[in-house]
Parts: structure tokens; sequence; C-alpha cells
């Protein structure tokens, strides 16, 4: 049975059996509420724990991967989520990368509130890949109240420390990139001037927007310099400009990820 679990106390947590289906015991999602923070913000913990031998997948997914979908509706007292995600897994299948969690992951959300103080509702559909030898799309709904409390969780804590590291904790100096067109869409080559992870980087670009499809890199080294090229083609078919302030490079490598905002020209 997929089940979610929320709390209505801060210390009290309920399972709420959503559907049963052939994927049963396969996921469980619980909602961590968290504290206000003392930006007036609200942080919370998204638990999503699986079965052995399956997965779900991290914001950019690979080509094989289904990304994870919010549907905020209903809720009151927020303006707008951030998520903070952990450093995730890299996976390969059929010659294919996917970039995924298992186990269990701890997911914090950043809730910017309407008003600081008093408790906030959190309305959420959330739509998830779930794979084991198949990939299954599964919906997780909740209705949880965040309340105005200062009791940290030591979970989403952990999860907060288990970060990718900022591009200046990284020690890049320099993330320039290239825009080609080609006949479908983009080609962009991306140099980030940084020291390296080791023997196997591996390197994820996001065009900021869910309808430009990015191809996985081609990634070599050049010293100090790390070179990766995709394609990007837009989900239409049709053309579309790139801002390379939108551009998000994460390079995976020793256990760690760099996470690098944004691109100047070459």
């Amino acid at each position: 049975m997929i089940r979610l679990a929320f709390p209505l106390l801060p210390l009290a947590v309920m399972a709420v059996p959503l559907w049963a289906n052939p994927i049963e015991d396969v996921v469980e999602l619980r909602v961590l509420p968290g504290w206000r923070m003392e930006n007036g913000h609200h942080m919370a913990g998204l638990e999503i724990t699986l079965a052995e031998g399956w997965k779900t997948y991290w914001r950019a997914p690979g080509d094989a991967g289904i990304p994870p979908l919010f549907d905020w509706s209903g809720s009151r007292n927020i303006e707008t989520v951030a998520f903070h995600w952990p450093v995730p897994e890299l996976s390969w299948s059929n010659g294919m990368r996917s970039i995924v969690y298992s186990d269990r992951v701890v997911i914090p959300m950043e809730f910017d509130l309407s008003e600081a103080s008093g408790p906030a509702q959190v309305m959420a559909a959330v739509q998830l890949g779930v794979c084991e030898d198949i990939c299954v799309p599964v919906q997780l709904d909740f209705d949880v109240v965040l309340p105005d409390a200062d009791r940290r969780d030591a979970h989403i804590a952990a999860a907060l420390l288990d970060r990718p590291r900022t591009a200046a904790e990284g020690g890049v100096s320099a993330a320039r990139c290239t825009l080609d067109p080609t006949a479908d869409g983009i080609g962009l080559t991306a140099h980030i001037d940084m020291p390296s992870l080791g023997d196997s980087e591996e390197v994820v670009i996001e065009a900021g927007t869910p309808d430009i499809w990015v191809s996985e890199p081609e990634t070599r080294r050049d010293g100090r310099t790390l070179i990766a090229s995709a394609d990007m083609v837009h989900v239409s078919g049709g053309a579309f400009g790139l801002d390379r302030s939108d551009i998000r490079v994460t390079v995976f490598g020793g256990g760690t990820a760099v996470d690098i905002q944004g691109c100047t020209a070459d």
C-alpha cells in the first residue's frame, strides 16, 4: 500500500492509506513539520522512504527518469517554496543515466510565508516516479499545518548538511558558456574552472525551465578546466531563447557535488 503520513501536531504523526495497487509497499511519504526560521520563512521536510531496490528521482532525473512535480493549489499563508536537494546518486541502466535517491531521503522545503507569524497550511499533490525493473508514476496528496514553532528537526538539519557545495565552496573561479545554434535547438559548451572532484566526474546541466530538454553532457578535462557539452531542445520543437543566468551546472564526483548557478559568455 502506498501511504502518506502527515503530522497533526508537531510530535504526532499518522499514516493514512491512499490506495492499493500493484506496487504496494513500495513508497511512503511523510511531511516533517519543521520550524519557523529567524527570517520568517518556515523550514519543513519531505521524507520519502522506498522499499529495497526501488528508487525515485532528483529534480533533474536524467534521460530515463520521471521528474518530481508539485501542485500547491489550496495552500494558505504560502508564497513560494525552495527545495534544498540533498546530493543524489548517479545510476546507469541500458546505457542511460538516471539521478536518483534510494532507501530514504529527506528533502528540506523552505516556505516563504505571506505572514511570518501564525500557522501555514500546505496542500499539495506530489507526482513521483518510482523505479525498480520498471518505472511507475505515483501521486501522493497531503494537507499539513506547519506550526509557528522554533523546535529544529534533526532529520531536516542533517539533510541540509548533505547539500551540494556552492561554487565558492567548490573552488570555482569561473563558469563560462558558449551557445551555438543546431538543427533542432542550441548546443551549449560550459567551461568550468575548478579543482577536480576525482577521476569519475559527471556533469548535469539544467536550462532553468522544464520546457527545455538537455542531453547528457560529454565531459572532459583540460587541466583545471572542466569542459561539458550538451544539446538543448524545446519540448515544442520550436525556437527558444536562453538566459545564461538561468543555466545550472552540477558537477558530481568523489561522493560530493558542486552546484554552479549561471554562467557568463565565453
